[in-house]
């Protein structure tokens, strides 16, 4: 199914939204809670699916909302149609702080790999999948899980990632990155986890156990501020005594913890 035709623009710096401007019957789809306003003469519904194989019956639907439970998402997609008259316009909020990165699917060669909550929206008739990483390491230890997004089409997709974003791009190169900073990458870049160094390193360098490896030609988008990072720091910062707050770094806030242990 060929994709949808669809205009955008990003508002925003660090807490950015995207509005999408939609021709008479155009389409987009997004992820259930992540609208942020409609303008009137857009319907919306609610759909098991993403919609892009309108043939494959009720038992191919649920097979792909089976996949999508594996990865932790929603059974459910969110599809804003324009049914008025002239353009319409929706729009549709990152989660958190960061960047939204418009990518056409096009200039991947119609396959792009992501982490699991990186997908924000898309043009109707991107599908939306999973796709399994056939080494056990980058299964077993990646950041990520054994299971990362596929986003294939031919048209525009939205992904959202935390903090800065950087866009790198790999000529039969090999990098390697803390395993939850890695947003996307193209599908021609093979992705695996190796150890981060000695035993000593991996325990006490503060860097994790295991780091990602991507190797390869093709295009690989990096975040600053992964957001389970950012919820640590949020717990580590938390009161943990009846809601009092001692104060950033306090050393009698300490103090008065470990007396009253």
């Amino acid at each position: 199914m060929k994709s949808h035709e669809i205009d955008y623009k990003i508002f925003g710096d660090d807490m950015q939204f995207v509005e999408v401007e939609l021709d008479p019957a155009e389409t987009v789809i997004a992820e259930a809670g992540t609208m942020m306003y409609m303008e009137n003469g857009i319907s919306f519904e609610t759909k098991m699916g993403d919609g892009s194989n309108p043939n494959e019956g009720l038992m191919g639907k649920l097979l792909n909302v089976g996949k999508r439970v594996l990865t932790g998402e929603s059974i459910f997609m969110t599809h804003f149609t324009n049914s008025g008259q002239g353009k319409k316009r929706t729009a549709f909020a990152a989660p958190y702080p960061g960047r939204i990165m418009p990518i056409d699917l096009d200039s991947v060669n119609g396959n792009l790999l992501c982490q699991k909550d990186a997908f924000l929206a898309a043009a109707m008739g991107t599908r939306v999948s999973i796709a399994f990483n056939k080494r056990l390491g980058a299964g077993f230890f990646g950041g990520e899980g054994f299971i990362l997004q596929k986003l294939s089409g031919d048209g525009l997709v939205f992904i959202h990632a935390g903090g800065t974003v950087v866009e790198r791009q790999l000529n039969n190169e090999k990098i390697m990155l803390d395993t939850g900073c890695l947003v996307a990458f193209e599908e021609s870049i093979s992705y695996d986890i190796e150890r981060a160094g000695n035993l000593k390193s991996m325990f006490f360098g503060g860097e994790g156990l295991f780091l990602a490896t991507l190797q390869g030609t093709g295009r690989v988008w990096i975040q600053s501020l992964p957001f389970s990072r950012l919820a640590d720091r949020i717990l580590q910062s938390a009161p943990s005594t009846g809601g009092r707050s001692t104060g950033e770094g306090s050393v009698l806030g300490q103090l008065g913890n470990l007396l009253e242990q």
